[in-house]
């Protein structure tokens, strides 16, 4: 192959190249706190948290959700949602509750809005459960 014809391949590859879109994916949406209660109590050993997403309009419609094992409140929380799973129509909220042995002792009864309200991060109160 002569020299004029690779510098002509190498000319129209480097066009195309040059011509080519990068499309670069939408950041994720990353939401964390802390969930806690404000009463001056102490965890039992064996303790569960569920924190969630959730549709503050729609009851019972979890977007994403945690449960794990913990000793002390206030617990930390991050959630990472693709972009493109986020609606603008919805009112996105955190909730939260603590069991112990099965049974629920605290949990969130106020709203604590996320994300459409371009906060990202929250502080999520719950309250003892009075049985």
């Amino acid at each position: 192959m002569n020299y004029s014809l690779k510098a002509m391949i190498f000319g129209v590859v480097t066009l195309m190249l040059t011509a080519c879109v990068t499309v670069t994916p939408d950041e994720p949406i990353v939401i964390n706190g802390y969930a806690g209660y404000l009463e001056k109590i102490t965890l039992p050993a064996g303790c569960r948290i569920d924190i969630a997403i959730i549709d503050l309009n729609t009851p019972g419609l979890i977007i994403s959700q945690k449960n794990f094992d913990i000793a002390r409140a206030p617990v930390p929380f991050k959630f990472t949602l693709p972009h493109d799973s986020i609606n603008d129509d919805i009112d996105y909220g955190v909730v939260a509750m603590i069991s112990y042995q099965g049974k629920v002792i605290f949990q969130t009864y106020d709203k604590f809005p996320v994300i459409n309200n371009d906060k990202f991060t929250t502080e999520v109160i719950m309250k003892k459960v009075d049985r």
